[in-house]
């Protein structure tokens, strides 16, 4: 563990660490989205060498990340995290900056709706949007990937199991960083790392998990992808830290997925914040994790066939 880690769980634990008892969902989101929007690590300007393009078309609201004037030979759709209730293109770029550097690969980010304004389906609604627009601009599957963090990351397995279901062409392999994929809030390590999380309490994950599915049944798979069937799911990488209240929600999601014979790559690195590669600009653990990425991808290529 490095001693940046160290400060920057000492910083968001007492920076950051809320319980959100007693306040309303919509008090609950100011509060969040304030927090992210305000962030050192949502970037406002495009540093030199990176170019970050608007996309507002009757399909998909977002933005293309990639590198200024560089070819780029892959594709990605980012769902950012934030519980479903805040964060935007904005407050990922450090991350989507990384990751599209090092795939050589632009990325488009949709700032899909939120809630508690937007509940389910909303959300999965706008990223299949974005996803059948890629496809409709050309985008070959084999070029492209699904990826997601936090709330994103559970995104990220809900459009998957909406894609197969609907007979949509897959993507060549999807990631997910520390994923919520669980609104029933049944995860064992809920409690058990209730003290050692960095950022959350598990009494604040059962509340905010209330939000997102609205009237729905949070145990439907397209809401809490932890109850998906993963059948025909293509090679996923999934990332979670050993200290998280979230970690539960990744191992059941890999188990699942195992068991339908998708190839999984479980990566639980000790002591670390959620969504640690989201600290990309000041954390070696970060970097270490785009790196991973790397590798990932590049056995994909190697050991699988191309879907079409």
């Amino acid at each position: 563990m490095s001693l940046r880690n160290l400060l920057l769980t000492y910083i968001l634990k007492k920076q950051l660490k809320r319980d959100p008892k007693g306040k309303t969902p919509m008090q609950i989101a100011r509060g969040m989205r304030l927090a992210m929007n305000n962030s050192p690590f949502a970037i406002k300007e495009a540093p030199k060498g990176f170019t970050f393009e608007p996309v507002d078309n009757e399909y998909v609201k977002g933005e293309w990340v990639y590198q200024t004037g560089k070819k780029t030979t892959r594709t990605m759709l980012y769902l950012h995290g934030g519980g479903f209730i805040a964060g935007s293109p904005v407050t990922h770029r450090a991350l989507t900056m990384a990751l599209s550097k090092a795939l050589n690969a632009r990325l488009l980010v949709p700032d899909y709706r939120l809630a508690p304004e937007h509940t389910f389906p909303a959300a999965l609604q706008d990223s299949h949007r974005a996803y059948q627009w890629l496809l409709d601009q050309g985008v070959t599957t084999t070029s492209l990937s699904i990826a997601g963090d936090s709330a994103g990351g559970g995104l990220t397995l809900s459009l998957l199991t909406l894609l197969r279901d609907s007979n949509i062409p897959l993507p060549g392999f999807g990631i997910v960083f520390s994923p919520w994929a669980d609104m029933t809030a049944s995860g064992t390590t809920l409690d058990a790392n209730n003290e050692s999380d960095a950022m959350f309490y598990a009494d604040g994950i059962r509340i905010s998990a209330g939000i997102y599915p609205g009237a729905s049944d949070p145990t439907n798979p397209l809401i809490s992808p932890v109850f998906a069937d993963c059948q025909g799911f293509p090679p996923l990488l999934i990332f979670a830290s050993s200290s998280e209240v979230l970690l539960d929600d990744a191992r059941r999601v890999a188990d699942n997925a195992s068991k339908c014979g998708v190839l999984v790559d479980l990566q639980v690195w000790p002591k670390l914040p959620h969504v640690w590669p989201l600290f990309v600009r000041i954390l070696p653990e970060a970097r270490k994790a785009v790196r991973y990425v790397v590798d990932f991808v590049n056995w994909v290529d190697q050991t699988t066939p191309a879907r079409t």
